[in-house]
């Protein structure tokens, strides 16, 4: 895939930079694959939870498959590769040898054609789910199970991809893309490669009305609200917020906010990479 860019013809497409789906082969999804997909708008019981969020364009949900655990050792082929407006990444149409129909995230690399499988036995090729067990040291992997037969759960955005770094009794440790080193058992499947859509980080929506179609509202900066909407308004002219950042309700930012006690803590051997 490409970017592509645009002439200025208008303010809106003056910056636009959208990504080429050459390689995408099929247009409308399976129809049994699918399943509505409400606009909640971020609200629960009337009040708004998230703000900044609603009036997206109407859009089906893709069933995506992150288990694949009740198909090993059954081959599957590629029939399709298709774009999915729930996700970052494309997703892949696979025909088991049984006849059903799946949908997985599209790795890097992944054709029209290619067969896949899951399970212990399978090849160490793009596409193919294993236990990380059988992954050897230094394979890139993604859609990571957190607990085992769970489905995967991380690693699962365009373009990213995490890498297989040591074994040690029964656990696996795994190099995150955010630089993090975790423990994870060894029983626990992942997929091999790297997420497809690499191209997606350089994506330019261009103009407010692609954001609004995405479901996002407009962000007002506190320093721009009057002082009785935001801790940072007020003031004459263009003023900085003249203390520690904090919410519309008064509470500090950017400070941690991972409970220090998590259980899983303990699977972290390195933490990811701090801000400078």
């Amino acid at each position: 895939m490409a970017v592509r860019r645009y002439k200025p013809t208008s303010p809106g497409i003056r910056q636009k930079v959208t990504i080429r789906t050459d390689e995408l082969t099929k247009k409308r999804p399976e129809k049994k694959l699918t399943k509505p997909l409400p606009k909640k708008s971020a609200r629960g019981h009337g009040r708004i939870s998230v703000r900044h969020r609603g009036g997206r364009h109407k859009r089906l949900y893709r069933i995506i498959d992150f288990l694949r655990h009740d198909k090993i050792g059954v081959w599957a082929e590629v029939i399709a590769l298709e774009y999915d407006p729930n996700r970052t990444s494309h997703i892949a149409l696979l025909k088991y040898e049984d006849g059903e129909k799946r949908y997985i995230i599209a790795p890097q690399g992944l054709k029209v054609g290619d067969k896949v499988m899951s399970g212990p036995d399978a090849k160490i090729s793009v596409g193919n789910a294993l236990p990380l067990s059988a992954i050897p040291v230094g394979v890139g992997v993604h859609n990571i199970e957190l607990n085992v037969g769970q489905g995967g759960k991380i690693v699962r955005s365009a373009g990213q991809e995490a890498w297989v770094m040591a074994k040690d009794a029964g656990m696996v440790h795994v190099k995150l893309p955010s630089g993090e080193i975790r423990l994870f058992d060894e029983r626990c499947y992942a997929t091999v490669g790297k997420v497809g859509n690499v191209e997606h980080s350089q994506r330019v929506l261009g103009k407010a009305g692609s954001a609004r179609h995405l479901g996002r509202r407009p962000q007002v900066r506190g320093v721009a609200m009057a002082a009785g909407d935001h801790p940072h308004g007020g003031g004459e002219g263009r003023t900085g917020t003249g203390r520690p950042p904090k919410t519309p309700w008064g509470k500090l930012t950017s400070k941690p906010t991972r409970n220090k006690r998590k259980k899983s803590n303990r699977l972290i051997v390195k933490p990811r990479k701090r801000r400078k």
